[in-house]
């Protein structure tokens, strides 16, 4: 937790997961580049109720499709 000081930037990077949390959505979150520091900018798949096969089907697409090293 090295890059966040105040609790306040903490909770608010978490702010976008909350309604899809309280929804009881599938959710994945999956790296796809860097910023110029060099930290990982992702990208957030939401998926209908109990349609969790779709969601790993296209996380593993976007996975192939772009590549991406750590």
């Amino acid at each position: 937790f090295g890059s966040f000081n105040p609790s306040l930037d903490m909770y608010l990077s978490d702010i976008f997961a909350i309604p899809v949390i309280l929804a009881g959505l599938p959710a994945i979150s999956l790296p796809v580049d860097k910023d110029e520091d060099g930290m990982p900018v992702g990208l957030q798949f939401i998926a209908n109720a109990y349609d969790e096969q779709t969601l790993f089907d296209g996380a593993l697409s976007l996975e192939k499709a772009i590549n991406y090293i750590k």
